[in-house]
């Protein structure tokens, strides 16, 4: 049987789906000069191929299958697997018509399909309900699917093979750039678990599956296997909390030094489960970013929507600490919770601003469907297209701001966070002390600047 798997480029802006909002996707249009630039940089540093379909291609390639991989273009095949999302789901599903027109059975896997299944049934033989794994080992094993096919969660990921990347053709140029961590061109995605251990309501990680994690001997057998396939190779773990456990975080970079195993890599987690012992460790075995979400500057906001403040003493701790090291830090911010107001995100981009992490991304609170934030805002969404649940578009009514105000101030924080020297000055690691002051004094022009040109067009500035 020859299995198409695709994962298909998003048009418009840039798209990002696999792991991304849980599998739901996102998706950046730019809306200013800023944001136009971190667009460009967005698609050549961003744009990584699927791990989920990797998977996929491995589990097929050892049951004796043949295997073809698509960003968009119609395959000849049996079967075609097609990877879900909501922000690109109307091109998903034309595609798997053509597919379907000529003669191949397609069927729809991820959060999406598995959440939204409105959106896909028309279009497919068969939707996968769940994690995909279980249900493609029997598709594979002669079990013609049909319907919504119900896929159990695999208790112990350390039965299964390795991500095949090599069967999604993933041969693609990569090249350093000084102080970005990632190489141009992007790297290789790692589930070193799955799932999230978090309570965050807004979050869609955590509504597909329990969480789970692998072995640290299969994990690092993983890396061993993709540094014969590719020299030093880049790693991203996608891992939402990556350093969860310290022991085991500890062990793994054990693991990685006793292998002699020569990779870079990154990781995304929370700051409270780090320290600079575990920075250093990790560090000296290839470390070199790491993202986080610090969400809001309120405590307060952060305890209504399940998610656990971490101190701003141990935020900056570890940004300082990760930019001795040359680590790039990658600082996530939702804005709009339900009791934000003007004043509460100008002292979240405040704070971004003080904070001053490698690179920032300002988000507008989504509720996704599946979360308990959904549950509790449905009633007050407007948008009925459900592309527009990209993380950046205003998608429903807030109780104390106007769509027009949402959008001004998500790019007030994009204007505010990258339009200032000190911004150039920390991304190029300059410390020298007269220099800094030049900086500063510079900084605080500009923040004028940023106020007139805000208090013109809104009647008031944005900083608090």
């Amino acid at each position: 049987m020859r299995i198409v798997l695709a994962d298909l480029k998003g048009r418009s802006g840039f798209v990002s789906k696999d792991t991304v909002a849980g599998g739901y996707g996102s998706r950046l249009r730019p809306f200013s000069k800023v944001t136009k630039i971190y667009t460009f940089l967005k698609r050549r540093f961003h744009d990584v191929p699927s791990v989920q379909m990797a998977y996929l291609a491995a589990i097929a390639d050892r049951a004796g299958h043949e295997v073809a991989y698509t960003r968009g273009e119609q395959v000849d095949g049996d079967v075609a697997l097609v990877l879900s999302s909501l922000v690109d789901h109307q091109q998903e599903t034309a595609w798997a018509d053509q597919a379907r027109a000529r003669g191949l059975r397609v069927g729809f896997v991820g959060l999406a399909a598995s959440k939204m299944p409105q959106l896909f049934e028309d279009h497919a033989d068969f939707l996968i309900q769940g994690e995909p794994e279980a249900a493609v080992m029997r598709l594979v094993a002669g079990e013609p699917l049909a319907g919504k096919v119900i896929s159990e969660e695999l208790p112990d990921l350390d039965g299964l093979p390795f991500p095949r990347w090599d069967l999604l053709n993933e041969r693609r140029l990569r090249f350093g750039v000084p102080y970005s961590g990632r190489p141009a061109g992007g790297g290789l995605s790692v589930l070193a678990s799955r799932g999230c251990p978090e309570f965050c309501t807004y979050c869609p990680h955590r509504i597909l599956a329990g969480y789970r994690t692998r072995s640290v001997d299969n994990l690092v057998d993983e890396l061993a296997y993709l540094c014969e396939l590719y020299p030093r190779p880049y790693i991203i773990f996608r891992d939402p909390l990556f350093t969860e456990f310290r022991e085991r975080t500890l062990e793994i970079a054990d693991a990685i030094e006793a292998r002699g195993l020569q990779l870079t890599f990154e990781c995304e987690t929370r700051l409270d489960r780090l320290d600079p012992a575990v920075l250093d460790r990790l560090h000296g075995v290839g470390l070199r970013a790491i993202s986080f979400g610090v969400e809001s500057v309120s405590a307060e906001t952060l305890k209504k929507v399940g998610r656990r403040p971490i101190p701003q003493a141990q935020q900056r701790l570890v940004v300082d600490h990760c930019r001795r090291l040359g680590i790039v830090t990658a600082a996530f911010f939702v804005l709009g919770f339900l009791d934000d107001n003007w004043d509460s995100i100008g002292a979240t981009i405040d704070y971004a601003v003080d904070l001053s992490p490698t690179v920032a991304q300002f988000k507008w609170l989504t509720p996704y469907p599946g979360t308990p934030l959904w549950k509790q805002i449905g009633p007050k969404v407007y948008q009925e297209d459900w592309e527009e649940f990209d993380g950046f578009t205003p998608t429903f009514h807030h109780p104390n701001l106007t769509e027009n105000e949402m959008r001004y101030l998500l790019g007030a924080a994009y204007n505010r966070f990258y339009m200032r020297p000190s911004y150039l000055a920390n991304y190029l690691r300059i410390q020298q002390a007269g220099l800094r002051d030049v900086v500063a004094r510079l900084d605080a022009r500009v923040a004028g600047m940023h106020s007139r040109r805000e208090a013109a067009e809104m009647t008031r500035s944005v900083t608090c």
